[in-house]
């Protein structure tokens, strides 16, 4: 059974001792597999892909890998609170939240006067249900 790219990239980097260039590795996959160069154009970035999920490898910066087996946890841990916060806020959020309340401001400082009686109208109410409150008591006490 032929092999895949990710256990050829796995073989070469164990037959070098010291991290290797991704270029590096990817000439050799392409060189196992006999990949044309368009072939080689179109696999390139699944490949990239696939070597950063893949467990056995680990990136060292400047385009270096190596096996993670090779290497201290602390060296290659990645603390992933300090990649992604609890909130993540774009700045398309920030700009429709402002937006909103702009849109808003007019509405917060007047009051909604179709819902509010004015303090006159509120005293007359006030006035009229106490009188209706005497009325009941007039035809209770006989």
């Amino acid at each position: 059974m032929p092999k895949s790219l990710l256990d050829l990239a796995y073989d070469y980097v164990s037959l070098n001792p010291q991290q290797s260039k991704f270029q590096d590795i990817w000439a050799y996959c392409v060189q196992e597999k006999g990949f044309t160069e368009q072939q080689a154009a179109q696999k390139i970035s699944n490949f990239y892909t696939s070597l950063m999920l893949d467990g056995r490898f680990v990136t060292l910066g400047e385009n270096e890998w190596d096996l993670r087996s090779r290497h201290k946890f602390e060296k290659v841990h990645i603390d992933m609170s300090e990649v992604y916060s609890d909130v993540e806020i774009s700045y398309d959020d920030i700009e429709e939240v402002e937006e909103e309340e702009e849109y808003n401001k007019p509405f917060k400082d007047k009051p909604d006067k179709a819902n509010s009686l004015s303090d006159d109208e509120e005293d007359e109410e006030d006035d009229d249900e106490e009188d209706e409150e005497d009325e009941e008591e007039k035809d209770t006490d006989f």
